[in-house]
């Protein structure tokens, strides 16, 4: 059995197709989604979506938040920002995490510590997002 999964953004369509199961990070914690899983909306925080296509195939993405629709045949993900895990930028997420800790750390600035705070968690979760791609031999 499977469910059909839409994952857009803004920007784009990240992802449509077929799927034995969805994982997704919502905000009261991570959530598996099967076929004719009961009707939910709930919001996304940052983190990695993981489409189960099969025992061997799974696609992981990015994405900064939104909101998680699920109806019996249909997941529908409306992304603040997604990517493809394999497309994250590394270089650049080390460098948001960077200048992000930094303001966090500097007591002295004018900075808006919950931008600055969300901002760290967006950059730590496409890295995580990254690092479990990569152990997982994608």
């Amino acid at each position: 059995m499977t469910v059909h999964v839409d994952i857009v953004s803004a920007e784009q369509e990240i992802y449509s197709g077929l799927a034995e199961m969805v994982f997704a990070p919502a905000e009261l914690g991570e959530v598996g989604i099967s076929p004719r899983h009961a009707p939910m909306i709930t919001k996304l925080k940052p983190g990695e979506v993981r489409v189960k296509v099969s025992d061997s195939e799974s696609y992981p993405f990015f994405v900064s938040g939104g909101i998680l629709e699920v109806q019996p045949h249909l997941v529908t993900i409306l992304a603040d920002s997604a990517i493809r895990a394999k497309d994250i930028d590394e270089a650049a997420a080390l460098e948001a995490k960077s200048r992000a800790e930094e303001a966090l750390s500097d007591k002295t600035s004018k900075i808006d510590y919950a931008t600055a705070q969300a901002q760290l968690m967006e950059a730590v979760m496409q890295l995580r997002t990254l690092d479990r791609l990569r152990k997982r031999g994608g």
